[in-house]
């Protein structure tokens, strides 16, 4: 039986589909374990006092390209964010005048392909940082690894310093420093198959 014009366009199409499938059902998803894992900020006064928060609520995974390239993809609850024993830093830091959580709920992370070696030897980890709907290329530096598995037997820890006037946080300036660092320690939720 010959193939007609139309059973090949529909042959075409099948492969089309299963070629463009095929790298997405490779991806492997392995989250961040919210209970291990800390993500947090530290900003600085004006007078040299270091202020800490937390985002206690977050999403994070590490996506598996391929062998040689993973992404990481973090969403931190920022109406969630605290600033622990301060409830006054807390209100604010929730406000319209830093990270305005009624307009701009989330904050995000989305790596851009990167070489699992930095998990190990350290690195920087380039990503695309949302925070007020306002959307820049960033940098964290994750540290060498203090044990062979990271992420399971020891955490992944990072850190990266943003310019908080990029984001439009620029009021508060003779108080506050516009430095704000984001230090990440990640654990994953399971533990890689043999």
């Amino acid at each position: 039986m010959a193939l007609t014009a139309v059973s090949w366009r529909g042959v075409g199409l099948v492969l089309l589909a299963l070629v463009t499938a095929l790298p997405a059902l490779a991806q492997r998803s392995v989250a961040m374990d919210p209970v291990q894992s800390r993500f947090g900020f530290e900003i600085r006064t004006r007078f040299g006092q270091k202020i800490e928060g937390l985002f206690p609520r977050f999403d994070g995974h590490v996506v598996e390209l391929s062998e040689q390239r993973h992404q990481v993809r973090l969403r931190m609850d920022a109406t969630q964010v605290e600033i622990p024993g301060k409830p006054r830093y807390t209100a604010w830091m929730r406000g319209e005048d830093f990270f305005d959580v009624a307009r701009y709920p989330v904050v995000e992370f989305d790596s851009l392909p990167y070489d699992p070696k930095i998990a190990i030897e350290g690195g920087d980890l380039v990503g695309n940082l949302t925070v007020r709907g306002v959307t820049h290329v960033e940098t964290l530096r994750m540290m060498p690894a203090e044990c062979a598995r990271p992420g399971y037997d020891c955490d992944v820890i990072s850190r990266g310093t943003i310019l908080r006037g990029r984001y439009g946080m620029d009021n508060w300036q003779m108080a506050l420093g516009d430095r704000v660092t984001f230090v990440l320690r990640g654990r994953m939720a399971e533990a890689p198959k043999p």
